[in-house]
C-alpha cells in the first residue's frame, strides 16, 4: 500500500520553480518526487522543495533530495532537521528550518 503524498507545482514568489510536498515520503512514492522535481526543474534553474507539512523521509527520499541537490533550496519542519543534518544534505543544499509554531498547509477535509 503507498504511503499518502500529495504534490502541487507553482511558482516561488521570486519565480524559481516550486514544489510543495503534503504527507510522507518514502519508497513507495519517492519516484513521484523524483517526477515532480525533474519536471518542475525542466526549464533549468533554481528549484524550492517545500517540506513544511512533510511528518515523515526515509532514505529513498533523501536520495531523491540529493540527486538535486546542486540547485535545490529546502524548507524543512523543525521534525525533519536530524535526518537532514546526519544525511549531510545541508551541506550540499540550501535548508531552511520552518518555525517549529508554523502551522502546515491546511489538507482538503473529506
Amino acid at each position: 500500500m503507498s504511503t499518502p503524498l500529495t504534490l502541487t507545482t507553482a511558482r516561488h514568489p521570486d519565480g524559481r520553480a516550486l514544489v510543495t510536498a503534503v504527507g510522507e515520503i518514502d519508497m513507495s512514492n519517492s519516484g513521484a518526487l523524483a517526477d515532480a522535481l525533474g519536471t518542475a526543474r525542466e526549464n533549468g534553474g533554481e528549484l524550492v522543495l517545500d517540506l513544511t507539512a512533510v511528518q515523515y523521509l526515509d532514505s529513498a527520499g533523501l536520495s531523491v533530495l540529493f540527486a538535486h541537490a546542486d540547485h535545490l533550496e529546502l524548507i524543512a519542519p523543525q521534525l525533519l532537521e536530524p535526518v537532514l543534518t546526519l544525511s549531510g544534505l545541508p551541506e550540499l543544499a540550501t535548508v531552511h528550518l520552518a518555525p517549529s509554531d508554523a502551522a502546515p498547509p491546511a489538507a482538503d477535509a473529506p
